[in-house]
């Protein structure tokens, strides 16, 4: 009991951060601010992060809570491809009307410069479980190559998101991200299916 109350803590102190930083931007939000809408204490908050500067880490941990909130959904897709498809465009869209482009692009930056963890290349988190049981499951089923690894193939997929996400934030947000992937990611990722698809 004593984890999910752990967990559920820091959840609830990330959730309101994000909130609170796409409302009313990064530098306007308080520590306080945050401890008053996760309903937490000063105590808890210092517990799991130094500082403000540290939540800008834990975006990875909202996209992955998107991904398990969704994952049910994959069910109702015929093809591994499909559901690819499925998962990166709920997440742009999670990414347009939740995560602002000064956040994201601030997320970036810290991962590139960086000596310790890098949130968002963390193989253990649940977007990189989910993104290799897809590509398992489709080599399985002979839709995506068999002469790269699933490991290869995760990364393949992730580089692709990122490097979009990369992009529509140096564009600074100049086109609508989920259009554009609906419009690109089939052929982006197309190097994945088997060379009989």
């Amino acid at each position: 009991m004593r984890k999910k109350n752990t967990r559920d803590t820091k959840g609830r102190i990330i959730s309101a951060a994000w909130e609170l930083f796409y409302e009313q931007g990064y530098e306007k939000t308080t520590v306080d601010e945050i401890i008053e809408l996760s309903e937490t204490s000063k105590g808890s908050f210092y517990h799991y992060f130094n500082s403000k500067d540290a939540l800008l880490g834990t975006l990875a941990y909202m996209f992955d809570r998107k991904y398990e909130e969704i994952e049910p959904n994959l069910a109702g897709y015929e093809t591994n491809f499909e559901k690819l498809i499925y998962l990166n465009r709920e997440l742009f869209a999670m990414i347009e009307d939740s995560i602002s482009l000064e956040l994201l692009a601030r997320l970036f930056s810290t991962q590139l410069v960086t000596r310790g963890e890098k949130h968002l290349l963390d193989r253990n988190r649940y977007y990189y479980r989910l993104l290799r049981k897809i590509c398992a499951d489709g080599q399985v089923c002979g839709e995506f190559r068999t002469d790269l690894s699933v490991n290869d193939l995760t990364k393949l997929y992730a580089l692709v998101e990122r490097a979009m996400m990369y992009d529509w934030c140096i564009c600074n947000g100049e086109y609508s991200l989920t259009r554009y992937a609906e419009e690109n990611i089939s052929g982006l990722l197309s190097g994945l299916k088997a060379k009989n698809e």
